[in-house]
Formats: C-alpha cells, sequence, structure tokens
C-alpha cells in the first residue's frame, strides 16, 4: 500500500494524544493495540457480539471491532488502561479482583467497560439493571455471578470514595 493510501488518525486515549497512519479499512481495535500498544482492549470475536474490545469513544461505550479508526479520528477514547491511576487500581478493578469477578481474564476488560458506563449513570443498580448492562459481553467461564458481585461491591466502594470526598472537600 502507498503512504499516499493511507489515513491519519489523531485522537486523545486516557488523557494522551496520540497519532498513526492506518489503511482505511483498519478496525479501531487494530488501531488501539498494533498501532498504539494499548493490548489491554481485547479482540474476541471481529463481530461485536463478545464485547472482550469494548471501549469508552466520546463518553459512550463502543465495541472497537465495529469501529474504522478513521472514524475515530478527532476522537476522546478511554480504554481499560486509563482506569487505574499510576498503581492504584480503580475501585471497580478492585472488586473484581476482591470478589473473583474473572476467571481467565479474556471478557474482563470489556466487562470493566459497560459496567463502569452503567456505575457512572447509576450508582447504586439492581441485580437485574447490572445484568441488563453487561448483556452485550460474553464471558464463557463465570456464570455472570461473581461479576454481577463485583459491580454490585464496586458501585458500594464508589459511593463511599464519593461521600469521604465530599466531606474532605468542604
Amino acid at each position: 500500500m502507498l503512504k499516499s493510501d493511507l489515513a491519519k488518525v489523531t485522537c486523545k486515549v486516557n488523557g494522551k494524544e496520540y497519532s498513526g497512519l492506518v489503511e482505511p479499512r483498519t478496525l479501531l481495535v487494530h488501531f488501539i493495540r498494533d498501532e498504539l500498544n494499548l493490548t489491554g482492549t481485547h479482540i474476541g470475536c471481529d463481530t461485536g457480539h463478545c464485547g472482550a474490545c469494548t471501549i469508552y469513544m466520546n463518553g459512550k461505550t463502543v465495541k472497537s471491532c465495529m469501529v474504522l479508526a478513521v472514524q475515530a479520528n478527532g476522537a476522546e477514547l478511554m480504554t481499560v488502561e486509563g482506569l487505574a491511576e499510576g498503581d492504584k487500581l480503580h475501585p471497580l478493578q478492585e472488586a473484581f479482583w476482591e470478589n473473583h469477578g474473572l476467571q481467565c481474564g479474556y471478557c474482563t476488560p470489556g466487562m470493566l467497560m459497560s459496567s463502569l458506563f452503567l456505575l457512572e449513570r447509576n450508582p447504586n443498580p439492581s441485580e437485574g439493571e447490572i445484568r441488563r448492562a453487561i448483556e452485550g459481553n460474553l464471558c464463557r467461564c463465570t456464570g455472570y455471578v461473581n461479576i454481577v458481585k463485583s459491580v454490585k461491591a464496586a458501585a458500594k466502594k464508589m459511593n463511599e470514595n464519593s461521600r469521604t470526598q465530599k466531606r474532605t472537600s468542604k
């Protein structure tokens, strides 16, 4: 392929600006993994069914195997690598760890991103609401019980953190 056939993609990922040249047919998941070396986003099915590649794009969750990289030009993205702050895990990551919300871990990045999207909009979801929020993410190992338990624990932890921050900012 000639360099003139490549498209430039510039986007902000996890707060940092990135640029790269891609073939116009390159999927966003491949741009993230292969060009940006952010391999936390997993490739599962390449058909949008499994949800392992779920990321944030402009504040909404998308399955990055269903988006062309050129469609992300100018976008703000967050991948699973953007959850932790340095060595400090996000409360959702801590809850998955503490409540055994993962087994093989393949679905975990997408589960975390879909769960975060839910918790940002509903800080105290019911089990049914959690199950609906993650229904676009397939897990072949856990049976979802500990994933739901993890999301509930994360909600509690995030709510406690929010209350603590409000008290200390007064």
